[in-house]
């Protein structure tokens, strides 16, 4: 009884000492907002306050920069996400989300010790083709993708997530100063820039922020950093499967298809100011679903068809973003791809890849280099075709075949521009440094063959922690990729070196350098032998270099 009598007080003073650390009530430019304090753990707890719908804006009007939000009085309860933009749903047959979208959520970890200070910051920007997607993510009941909670205890980090403008309402331009367009990305800016003037009050690091996306999220961060209106707001950047160089992530004819909406919505097409003047009295409803992304039966790649995407406008993107680089010279970068990031687009081009018992032929696979070398007619599809058959042999098995088509759009699509941007940063960079990985941990979809490694989003899961938060979801080996992606990612974030912060990592990750192409591969084990050198360079040097040279037809 003694022995009893010992422990339950030594078990009432622990968590007498353990009391809710929480920051309680904070004042930001808007007024004042209150979260949610969460205790995590029983006899070591820790603590996050977690604020979800702090607006960063006001509501936007249609095709126009946002403006800074009023403020509220009183206090705002922040304990629920807000809608998302305006959007097409998945069926492209109705639209969720509201105009009133710009918000933001943050999640802010405490220790038993007291109230964090001075936490580095990150920032996340979502993907979704530039079309779809919200800061709270996917969800199923009250399992959001994009909770931050798991990344912000587990790395010791404020985790940001926002909304911005997707699809026509967030992208669609003329292509002159009627409608410039780049509106979600204005939308972005303000977001991060907000981040930069209160998170001091959260217990943030203003000096520290880093921004991370994956996709069109990947391609915005890449944008972020290269535009001269963030020079100075951000410290580090992370581009997951997606940079500004990617051949989606730049609208080079906006007004063809600013045209193709206003046809459908009974807006004049020949005068740009009378087209952007009706479409900012529209529905925007009708401009939304005005546009449906086709995906069958196309009889080009689906890449080609992401119509709403970034434009060079002179202002935000002043030049090509390859000419953008040295806007980022002081900006650390880490930038990385999936092994198999072109299997989505692949599975819409050809379905029949995901299809064991059906089989494609040689010239299939050639039709596909077709569709990615449209631009350069016969010379780019002989000299494609013969570099990714080159290892067939004279009977060549379906796997192979198959897999050559999902190489041929990873690499188009999102490996080689992501190489290319690595190379470019590297060469500009000044006091930053540049680091390089490929995610190999293969897709747990059981409706796909065997053969698909790591399918465009399959990251996501691992990197919000989703094997900790749902265990039963996911196998030990699963954990250890999670565990090792928010390591390196948080580490990287705090110190601008992946295997320095909080957290142990299983082994060192070498800075990328031009001369031999150092990238990390992440698998679910890693070890000093993951450490690799030339991704794919044969594949590169065709795209970046031979493929580029050959005139247009």
């Amino acid at each position: 009884m003694a022995l009893w009598a010992t422990l339950s007080l030594a078990l009432t003073c622990l968590l007498a000492a353990a009391h809710a650390t929480t920051l309680g009530v904070v004042y930001t430019e808007g007024g004042f907002v209150e979260g949610t304090n969460k205790k995590i753990g029983l006899f070591f707890p820790e603590y996050v306050d977690v604020f979800k719908g702090i607006p960063f804006a006001a509501q936007p009007k249609i095709l126009e920069k946002a403006e800074n939000h009023p403020g509220w009085s009183g206090t705002l309860k922040a304990k629920d996400y807000k809608p998302r933009c305006t959007q097409s749903t998945l069926s492209q047959n109705d639209i969720r989300g509201e105009e009133d979208c710009l918000y933001l959520n943050i999640w802010v970890p405490h220790t038993r010790s007291g109230v964090s200070t001075k936490l580095p910051v990150m920032i996340w920007i979502y993907g979704g083709g530039f079309l779809l997607g919200g800061g709270q993510g996917a969800n199923f009941l009250n399992n959001y993708l994009y909770d931050g909670e798991e990344v912000a205890l587990r790395g010791k980090v404020i985790v940001v997530t926002f909304n911005y403008r997707v699809g026509p309402l967030g992208f669609l331009s003329t292509g002159d100063a009627n409608a410039p367009g780049n509106y979600g990305l204005w939308d972005q800016h303000m977001a991060i820039a907000w981040v930069k003037r209160n998170i001091a009050a959260f217990g943030g690091d203003p000096d520290n922020i880093t921004l991370f996306g994956e996709s069109a999220g990947g391609a915005s961060v890449s944008l972020q950093t290269l535009t001269p209106h963030n020079v100075g707001l951000i410290k580090r950047a992370i581009s997951q499967s997606g940079v500004g160089l990617c051949p989606w992530a730049i609208q080079e004819d906006p007004l063809f298809w600013a045209k193709q909406i206003a046809t459908k919505v009974g807006c004049p097409v020949d005068d740009t100011a009378a087209l952007a003047n009706c479409l900012r009295i529209t529905d925007p409803r009708a401009i939304t679903l005005a546009y449906k992304l086709q995906l069958v039966n196309l009889p080009y790649a689906l890449v080609h068809y992401l119509a709403f995407s970034p434009v060079i406008d002179g202002d935000f993107i002043p030049d090509e973003p390859r000419n953008l680089f040295h806007n980022a010279a002081d900006v650390d970068y880490l930038a990385g791809v999936n092994n198999m990031d072109g299997h989505l687009f692949a599975g819409v081009d050809m379905p029949i890849i995901n299809q064991p018992l059906q089989k494609i032929t040689a010239g299939e696979v050639r039709t596909m280099a077709q569709a990615l070398t449209l631009p350069k007619g016969s010379s780019g599809v002989d000299i494609a075709y013969d570099l990714y058959s080159k290892d067939w042999g004279v009977n060549p098995d379906q796997e192979s075949m198959k897999k050559a088509v999902v190489e041929m759009e990873t690499d188009y699509i999102f490996l080689v521009p992501t190489q290319e941007a690595l190379a470019l940063h590297k060469q500009n960079a000044k006091s930053a440094v540049t680091y390089s990985y490929l995610f190999s941990h293969p897709t747990r979809m059981p409706v796909y063959p065997g053969w698909v490694g790591a399918d465009h989003a399959d990251d996501l899961q691992y990197m919000f922690g989703k094997p900790f938060a749902t265990p039963l979801g996911y196998r030990p080996q699963d954990r250890d990729v999670s565990a090792a992606m928010i390591a390196y990612w948080t580490n990287f974030a705090s110190t601008g070196d992946p295997n320095k912060g909080e957290s142990s990592v299983p082994t060192p990750w070498l800075q990328y350098s031009l001369h031999n192409g150092q990238y990390l591969e992440i698998t679910n084990k890693i070890t000093y032998q993951s450490m690799k050198q030339s991704l794919r360079s044969p594949y590169v040097r065709f795209w970046v270099h031979t493929y580029r040279n050959l005139p247009n037809a």
